[in-house]
């Protein structure tokens, strides 16, 4: 699964979360509600944090799934990259509607 697939789920369960919390009496279930929705959303912003290295292991994982083809290395670095950039552009947009 790629960083933007990943990134989405977890915003949207934080979102389902936060949705559901609206519906609960108890004060207390409500605040450990929404500190989860938080976490998710903190996640969801570190898995959409590149560095070299996880750029480096989703390049392979893309190369792999592609039958390891030889002389492809740039594209799939590249592929790898847009993931990422895909991935931390909703975990903006998220951040930017809360």
């Amino acid at each position: 699964m790629n960083q933007k697939h990943l990134v989405a789920s977890l915003l949207e369960k934080a979102n389902k979360y936060r949705d559901f919390a609206r519906w609960i009496g108890d004060g207390e279930t409500v605040q450990r509600i929404l500190a989860l929705t938080e976490e998710l959303k903190q996640r969801a912003r570190a898995l959409a944090r590149p560095n070299e290295d996880k750029i480096r292991k989703r390049a392979r994982e893309i190369w792999e799934e592609n039958n390891r083809p030889a002389g492809r290395d740039e594209e799939f670095w590249l592929h790898a990259e847009r993931e990422f950039r895909e991935a931390e552009d909703l975990a903006k947009e998220a951040r930017d509607k809360n």
